[in-house]
């Protein structure tokens, strides 16, 4: 499975800097307001390039031929890895409601997928929603499991799925 995946018309994913912490955080905000992670925590994640990764995928803003506002690329969805061999782990993925199903997510989860293999991981393992069925079918469609459930991880208690990808040896990339 190749870690690229061709983004529809007008989207493009790069690697997230300090500067996209304002909009990634609104969107956090938006995306899950429960449980949001603090401004701070993503400052500290991009601060640790030697075991994080993140991605964001960007969509060029509407504008208004009115307002002669020039075009912008606006962020609508985001994903980080955290890698400490033999273990890789997805910190995040977010798409915004307006973006889904354009295979953005399927995007940024092979994207993360690639840089566990390129660092060596030999699986990924996240966390899942027990009321996420979409997102638990976007990982089961990557070749994820279900391994173990956490009780009430969720501030609202609701459970967590735990799911791992074993990542193949002769996939990782030769050093």
């Amino acid at each position: 499975m190749s870690g690229e995946v061709e983004l529809s018309a007008g989207a493009s994913m790069r690697r997230m800097t300090e500067a996209d912490i304002p909009a990634v955080s609104a969107l956090e905000n938006r995306l899950f307001p429960i449980d949001a992670w603090p401004l701070q925590m993503f400052h500290d994640e991009l601060s640790q390039p030697e075991t994080r990764e993140y991605w964001v995928v960007e969509v060029e803003a509407p504008h208004s031929e009115d307002a002669g506002t020039p075009e912008t690329a606006m962020i609508v969805g985001y994903a980080g890895l955290m890698c400490i061999e033999p273990i890789a782990d997805v910190q995040t993925i977010a798409v915004v409601p307006e973006h889904e199903g354009e295979g953005l997510g399927t995007a940024l989860l092979r994207r993360l997928i690639t840089s566990a293999r390129e660092r060596g991981a030999h699986d990924v393992l996240l966390e899942v929603r027990e009321d996420n069925p979409r997102a638990q079918a976007l990982y089961v469609r990557h070749g994820f499991e279900q391994i173990h459930v956490r009780k009430k991880y969720y501030r609202d208690g609701v459970d967590a799925l735990i799911m791992r990808l074993e990542l193949s040896p002769e996939a990782a990339p030769s050093v």
